[in-house]
């Protein structure tokens, strides 16, 4: 079975992934920023010698989207340079590279789904960073799979699905952005894709490239919220008054894609994987969380 290392191991998606990988995996050895500097070439060179893994996956990165705009040189170093770094070390020891990216590389003006092979045209600098990532990906090792993902949200870290209830037991009305449309995407779905997608690609078995795992079925952040206090509220009873806003109504420092639809139709056709329902997923999420609260 497929040896694999793990870098980013305390982010949400890092920390799902290592919670599932007993059964799925020979063997995982999560690191996260304190067990690996991945801007540090010499270290990710130590660690690949001493672990030995056929596959690396990279779920390391900066995700602060609105504070990218004020700390470019941080974001370029960690969503850029960083797996630049870590792609050429995978070439030198052999190993392939799982990277995580974003919807945030598209601009949103497309009018159906995204596929892989639409342009990129990212909108602020936290999407510029992980396109730049994703060319030195591509350049740094030949064995490698990009994937894209969106609206992220889990039991682990902080997240959109977190906040709403969170809030919704504070306030009695929200207002939620009602003309941005995507994907939501459980951590569990991302973790079992990458790790079906670590088994194939170490056993050659998967084409590198590009590929999108999205959440089944989009929406928008008004509905998203919607359904997420309704669930909320068979556990709390608490339903606060949920308004649509525009975009425009809600500024923030970084520009968002007005559509970031991922079709996941190239990872199903590759490996057989497919997200479940995003309605699905979100439901069970918030009853883990409000059965037993996670960190």
């Amino acid at each position: 079975m497929t040896r694999v290392l793990l870098l980013g191991a305390g982010g949400q998606v890092g920390r799902e992934i290592a919670g599932l990988a007993a059964g799925r995996v020979a063997e995982l050895v999560a690191l996260d920023h304190a067990g690996l500097d991945i801007t540090d070439a010499a270290a990710i060179d130590v660690a690949l010698t001493a672990h030995r893994p056929d596959i690396v996956i990279n779920a390391a990165a900066y995700t602060a989207v609105d504070k990218a705009e004020s700390e470019p040189e941080k974001a370029h170093l960690l969503n850029a340079t960083a797996p630049g770094l870590v792609a050429a070390a995978c070439a030198r020891h052999g190993a392939g590279l799982i990277h995580i990216s974003t919807d945030y590389v598209f601009d949103g003006t497309k009018a159906g789904a995204y596929v892989e092979s639409d342009p990129v045209a990212p909108l602020g600098v936290y999407g510029v960073s992980k396109e730049a990532g994703e060319r030195a990906v591509r350049a740094g090792v030949e064995r490698h799979l990009i994937v894209r993902t969106s609206w992220v949200y889990g039991v682990h870290g902080a997240n959109f699905l977190k906040t709403m209830l969170r809030l919704a037991g504070e306030r009695d009305r929200l207002t939620i952005v009602a003309d941005q449309r995507g994907c939501p995407t459980a951590t569990q779905d991302i973790a079992e894709g990458l790790l079906a997608a670590a088994r194939a690609l170490a056993g050659g078995d998967m084409a590198p490239g590009t590929y999108h795992l999205a959440g089944t079925g989009a929406t928008t952040w008004f509905d998203f919220a919607r359904a997420i206090i309704e669930r909320g509220a068979v556990h709390t009873g608490r339903r606060p008054e949920v308004v649509p806003i525009t975009t425009a109504d809600y500024p923030t420092p970084a520009r968002r894609p007005a559509n970031s639809e991922l079709a996941s139709d190239r990872l199903a056709h590759a490996i057989g994987f497919r997200a479940a329902p995003w309605q699905q997923r979100a439901a069970e999420v918030v009853d883990q969380l409000l059965a037993s609260p996670a960190s």
